[in-house]
């Protein structure tokens, strides 16, 4: 197979899922839903009781809806990596997946294809997040921040897709997937910088502040927050790329047939 086969197969996973997302209403809206409720009402509520001093990459002080901004970004690509994922297991129960997965490309490229896909639509969300933040919260960022944090998506959107396609090569019904996805999000979320510094964490519980730093989905919000500035973060670049490997590994071997996650399941 040629290079041409390889991006007509990306080309073709990239198109249904998105004709699946165009064609699925209700859920980009609650993509957006879910983010501006935390910044209007969660954000509009905190900013006077929860001030966030001058850290990096802020060259002043900034209010706490500017702050919490990356970390919302996030958890889009966070929700989306998972709801792609639940894709997954429903058309592994429809049978749909068996037709993709028999296909002759190399299993590593179709799991990548369908993780730029679900990063493609992940994209789509934030840039419409960020118009929508700007036009109801006045929540700008540097002209040049909003090209810089493209790349950043993708890495970070490549990586919780990742931990999402690992998660549903363990995970044999729907429901149960649904369920996991609840204690899989809610603790990287609430344990990382998406809503408060890592130095109040410090300040609330040290041990805490340790759980927090070694978070992946950390690193995956600082990445963002300081692409949106113009800036890189180098550990937090290394730790989301290394992330990445790792799952993306995980992921090809638990999807393969003979030894990986799904080999044990039909055994069992």
């Amino acid at each position: 197979m040629t290079a041409i086969h390889y991006l007509r197969c990306l080309f073709g996973i990239i198109t249904r899922e998105g004709l699946r997302f165009t064609h699925q209403r209700e859920r980009f809206i609650s993509s957006l839903v879910r983010p501006l409720l935390w910044l209007i009402v969660f954000a509009a509520g905190f900013r006077n009781v929860l001030g966030v001093s001058m850290i990096e990459p802020y060259d002043t002080y900034v209010l706490y809806e500017v702050f919490i901004t990356p970390g919302l970004i996030a958890m889009i690509q966070l929700f989306n990596g998972m709801q792609s994922s639940l894709s997954m297991v429903y058309d592994r129960e429809m049978g749909s997946m068996r037709t993709l997965l028999i296909s002759p490309f190399p299993r590593w490229w179709l799991l990548t294809a369908k993780l730029m896909a679900g990063v493609a639509v992940s994209i789509v969300q934030v840039y419409v997040f960020l118009v929508v933040a700007a036009l109801l919260m006045d929540i700008t960022m540097p002209p040049w921040g909003y090209v810089t944090v493209l790349p950043a998506l993708i890495l970070t959107g490549m990586m919780l897709g990742a931990m999402g396609l690992v998660l549903s090569s363990l995970i044999r019904q729907l429901e149960n997937f649904a369920g996991v996805m609840n204690f899989v999000i809610f603790p990287l979320f609430f344990t990382s910088t998406a809503l408060y510094p890592l130095w109040r964490m410090k300040d609330a519980n040290p041990w805490l502040a340790d759980i927090c730093a070694a978070n992946p989905f950390t690193h995956a919000v600082e990445l963002i927050r300081f692409a949106l500035y113009c800036r890189l973060n180098v550990e937090s670049l290394a730790v989301v790329v290394g992330t990445f490997v790792v799952l993306m590994a995980a992921a090809v071997w638990g999807y393969d047939p003979s030894r990986g996650f799904m080999q044990r399941k039909g055994d069992a």
